[in-house]
């Protein structure tokens, strides 16, 4: 799991909205995965998205498997469409999927 937040950080960095940044450091928070000093750093990168996504990736990454596991699980809840272009979902007309 940690090598598939690696293979699509740089996609995540320049894809993620605030939005989406701002709800997974409250996810990971809740599981406590991230700590309050944790989100806080994140956050003071907050005048610039992209240091934002790459504090956080990085920092869920070196967290290990569990942190980057809940975080691609939350990714999934809070933006799914993103999780379609990263790979880490297939695309409900790739899987065959009916509606």
């Amino acid at each position: 799991v940690v090598e598939q937040l690696s293979m699509i950080r740089s996609e995540f960095v320049q894809r993620v909205s605030i939005p989406v940044i701002k709800g997974l450091l409250d996810d990971l928070w809740q599981q406590e995965l991230l700590s309050s000093e944790d989100k806080d750093f994140v956050m003071e990168k907050g005048k610039i998205k992209t240091d934002m996504a790459r504090c956080l990736i990085d920092m869920v990454i070196g967290k290990g498997e569990k942190a980057s596991k809940e975080m691609i699980d939350s990714m999934k809840k809070r933006d799914n469409p993103l999780c379609i272009t990263l790979g880490l979902i297939s695309s409900p007309t790739a899987s065959g999927a009916q509606f």
